[in-house]
């Protein structure tokens, strides 16, 4: 993950307030557009990122993530619209002045440098007194659970501490905006996770306000105050990470976030009533894997295809009987999981309501 922080063209006084007692700044896109030729990459954009929040982004790849980031940096004009911080227009501004710290996807301490060093750099081009950068450098190799490593080099650190000196050395001067693009992509599972909650509790005890950009759903959910999911050019729900899943605003953020059942029911349908495996329903309803119930019927009307063993939880694939396919999961404690073997004829009843339900029309996708 290549890491640099893009600082403000006024160095800072040795006295400076550490970033936690700073005032965090608010972040506006309004109405921004971006095009690469004819190619519309972000069409009258909008979002209100609340001073000293995490927001994570996050769509499909080509959805205009990474280019939101970078307008924001500095580094893409835009075609219309404006960008504010604290308020205050920044377009105007180039990527040296709009003060915001940035961490990328690949690695790029300096290897002839020490962690100290590395954290540090940003503060020397700023030309911070020794000590204020030695005071400072020691604050974050604590916050950022680095104590004691000042003097290693990046050759002898692992991945997971090479991250946290980018992000160490991203937050050294004490920056109004922090970028972070995909910073955990290049990690394996268990580090990842372990760096995620490490980023955030970071980002909370220094109030500093952070775009995250990623394509990890779970990652998503996880570490943001609020989760922005972007298709096309446009954010389709700006909303808290248990919103988004629990309650999507639109048929896109249904599917695309999590797994989601979708059925046809008649219009006089209720959660507790059987679910229909036929097609011919006026609404349709998404219905969360963990909000399906099975149990055996052998006059059921559906039929389980097969398993999935995860450990604690078993997904149960459902299809109609006399058909392979399996076009539904109920997501089951895997203790009772054996009470439906594949082959079994099951009920399968909502036990909450629904995530989204919907007229046909409306929903889109292969009901329309």
């Amino acid at each position: 993950m290549s890491t640099t922080a893009q600082t403000s063209a006024h160095a800072p006084r040795g006295d400076r307030a550490p970033a936690s007692d700073r005032e965090p700044m608010s972040v506006r896109f309004q109405d921004v557009r971006k095009s690469y030729g004819s190619t519309e990459v972000l069409r009258d954009f909008s979002i209100d990122i609340e001073a000293g929040s995490m927001v994570s982004f996050l769509g499909p790849s080509g959805c205009g993530k990474t280019t939101t980031l970078r307008i924001l940096a500095g580094f893409e004009e835009v075609n219309g619209g404006d960008v504010l911080v604290g308020g205050r227009s920044v377009l105007s501004l180039p990527p040296h002045r709009r003060d915001m710290g940035m961490v990328f996807q690949s690695y790029s301490l300096f290897p002839n440098l020490s962690v100290a060093d590395n954290i540090e750099y940003g503060l020397r081009i700023r030309k911070v007194d020794a000590g204020a950068r030695r005071r400072r450098t020691e604050e974050l190799l604590e916050v950022c659970g680095l104590a004691g490593m000042g003097p290693r080099y990046p050759h002898q650190l692992s991945g997971g501490q090479q991250q946290r000196v980018a992000l160490a050395r991203a937050l050294a001067t004490q920056p109004t905006v922090l970028l972070l693009d995909e910073p955990l992509s290049a990690l394996d599972a268990a580090v990842r996770s372990s760096l995620r909650d490490e980023i955030r509790r970071v980002q909370q005890a220094l109030g500093t306000t952070t775009v995250f950009i990623t394509h990890d759903q779970g990652e998503a959910l996880a570490i943001a105050d609020r989760v922005a999911v972007m298709n096309g050019g446009r954010i389709e729900q700006h909303s808290a990470p248990h919103e988004v899943y629990s309650r999507p605003q639109t048929p896109f953020v249904a599917r695309f976030v999590g797994s989601i059942n979708e059925f046809a029911v008649p219009s006089g349908w209720h959660p507790g009533s059987p679910l229909p495996s036929d097609s011919t329903g006026a609404e349709i309803v998404f219905v969360r894997p963990e909000d399906l119930a099975v149990s055996p019927e052998p006059e059921g009307l559906l039929e389980v295809k097969s398993q999935v063993y995860t450990g604690e939880r078993t997904m149960v694939r459902l299809g109609a009987p006399g058909r392979e396919e399996a076009r539904w999961s109920a997501s089951l404690a895997s203790a009772e999981a054996g009470a439906v073997p594949p082959g079994a004829r099951v009920r399968a009843t909502v036990t909450a309501e629904p995530a989204m339900r919907l007229p046909r029309a409306q929903a889109g996708g292969a009901w329309t």
